[in-house]
């Protein structure tokens, strides 16, 4: 996403991250983010910080990556214990052979959206037509656009795609896009307000696309009956809950040992993602998960839809 790439300056300071004062016979755990640190992650840095981890007998590193791409591998790998990844992501990979399973939910709600300028030409789907679109990851991106134009009788064919890497809002500032697919609801819409240039969102779950956990947790097949991963989505829970309950003292938390996140963006971003948190990240829905493996079967993007077990689990 644009805007975090504006501020990858700050993953340099949230390499492994360890709570001040944490015991050290606690069982440790290794946690890769998807990517650098931000209002995403909230629950994870709330427990470190405010004990709950600790009471949870856990010393969590959260590490952000060098490479988006690289946490489920790392975790297929045995490099890491538990990846902060994307559903869609995850029925990709394990077609692909990697011994993954779902075993909790970050964010329960999609996040990505189709973008434009509110007070520009394109007031419906419908006036896609002739336009371009700008994206930055292809394949499911490509996949939520065409159902979404296929809403109005369009195809990919009656829209130019255009690929400008994380510069989603900038491209439309630019005027180089009249529209961008993959911008996160909670970070773009709040960048482009501003930065004086709101924002119109189309949502892929208003559009034909089924609804899916945007952020997850992954862990390798064969570690599922890791105690420390149980303990890992209690302590979630608890975070979540004092991030309704005390909201104040979880930013305060949230910006502790990273102060270059204390900005207007991300306090507007945290307000917009504190209500997409999973209550019970542990909890699977798996009529539901089960719907939007058909749907990227459909799509194309797996040759076939899996037994939900093959790559979802709720741990007890």
């Amino acid at each position: 996403m644009s805007f975090r790439k504006t501020v990858l300056a700050a993953a340099l300071l949230l390499m492994p991250v360890t709570a001040p004062g944490a015991a050290q016979a606690h069982d440790k755990l290794t946690v890769m983010l998807d990517w650098f640190v931000n209002p995403d992650h909230a629950p994870l840095i709330v427990a470190k910080h405010t004990g709950i981890f600790d009471r949870h007998e856990l010393l969590v590193d959260l590490i952000a990556p060098a490479d988006p791409n690289d946490p489920p591998k790392l975790v297929a790998a045995g490099r890491a214990d538990v990846a902060i990844s994307y559903q869609p992501q995850l029925h990709v990979q394990v077609a692909q052979g990697l011994p993954l399973r779902r075993i909790g939910t970050l964010v329960a709600t999609p996040l990505n959206s189709l973008v434009v300028l509110r007070d520009g030409p394109v007031k419906s789907i419908a006036d896609l037509k002739g336009k371009t679109i700008g994206y930055s990851v292809g394949g499911f991106e490509d996949a939520l656009l065409k159902t979404m134009l296929g809403q109005y009788g369009l195809t990919l064919k009656d829209v130019t795609l255009v690929n400008v890497n994380f510069a989603l809002s900038p491209s439309i500032f630019a005027g180089k896009v009249d529209g961008t697919i993959g911008a996160f609801r909670n970070f773009e819409l709040n960048q482009m307000d501003i930065a004086g240039k709101p924002g119109r969102a189309f949502y892929p779950e208003d559009y034909g696309v089924p609804l899916y956990d945007e952020l997850i947790l992954v862990a390798h097949k064969d570690k599922l009956g890791d105690q420390r991963l149980s303990r890992l989505l209690d302590a979630l829970e608890e975070a979540v809950a004092a991030l309704h309950n005390q909201p104040q003292q979880s930013w305060q938390a949230f910006i502790k040992e990273n102060k270059t996140l204390d900005d207007e963006l991300n306090r507007r971003a945290w307000g917009a993602t504190i209500p997409r948190f999973a209550q019970s990240p542990r909890a699977l829905d798996s009529r539901r998960y089960s719907r939007f493996a058909d749907y990227l079967a459909k799509q194309g993007l797996i040759p076939k839809a899996l037994p939900v077990g093959d790559y979802a689990v709720e741990l007890r």
